[in-house]
């Protein structure tokens, strides 16, 4: 028996920090759907592709392929169509392309059997907006993380700071509240709490607090009283 945990929230939330720590604990494969989402949103951008054209973007769709692989020490990389673009995925530009093109059925349905066959074999933890509600609806565990609009702009912008990039908060917090909307009101898959997932605001909470917590609430599936 394999087990599962989704965990699923908004942009800026920690989910990838939280997930990655989590699966080194628990020796889960983690897989990051959010990075998957941003190859193909990478594929258009580089075509020049305009991301409210759906028509030639599902054209394109039979044309791209995602991969996942893992470099010596362990960690992540993405492929698209045999090239390794994990330094290529984290920009702002790629992501709210992500956004807009993850709302598109035939860029949800290029991905979506991978990801569930992933589930099928191993024991995973898998991140993104929709992993409890669609993705693995029977997931063993899902959690909904979240934080203030607030503090999720100034984690971003500390990011982009540390790596010396020239940014404003007030744009940063903007952006993300728009991203916010735009990943709940979209007609496919959006971004909600699925009805059993447990909550988990990671506003006042360190990494190692939301890991302890998301552990704790695994330890209660395998571990039962």
């Amino acid at each position: 028996m394999y087990y599962s945990i989704a965990i699923d929230g908004p942009a800026g939330a920690g989910k990838s920090t939280i997930a990655k720590e989590i699966a080194k604990k628990i020796h889960f494969i983690y897989v990051d759907t959010g990075a998957m989402y941003r190859a193909i949103a990478l594929y258009f951008l580089r075509e020049g592709i305009d991301g409210h054209d759906t028509e030639r973007i599902s054209e394109e769709c039979p044309k791209i392929r995602v991969t996942l692989g893992y470099d010596g020490e362990g960690r992540q990389q993405v492929f698209l169509n045999g090239e390794n673009v994990t330094p290529f995925i984290r920009t702002e530009e790629v992501g709210k392309m992500a956004s807009l093109t993850a709302a598109i059925p035939a860029v949800r349905a290029a991905l979506l059997d991978l990801q569930r066959d992933m589930a099928r074999t191993s024991n995973i933890l898998m991140d993104g907006r929709d992993i409890g509600t669609n993705v693995l609806p029977d997931a063993s565990l899902k959690i909904y993380l979240t934080a203030s609009s607030a503090v999720r702009a100034k984690r971003r912008f500390d990011e982009l700071k540390a790596k010396g990039t020239d940014c404003d908060f007030a744009q940063i917090e903007r952006d993300i509240i728009e991203r916010d909307k735009q990943d709940m009101e979209r007609e496919i898959a959006p971004l909600k709490k699925a009805e059993d997932a447990v909550l988990v605001d990671s506003s006042e909470l360190s990494i190692d607090e939301v890991v302890d917590k998301v552990i704790a609430e695994y330890n209660k599936i395998i571990l039962p009283e």
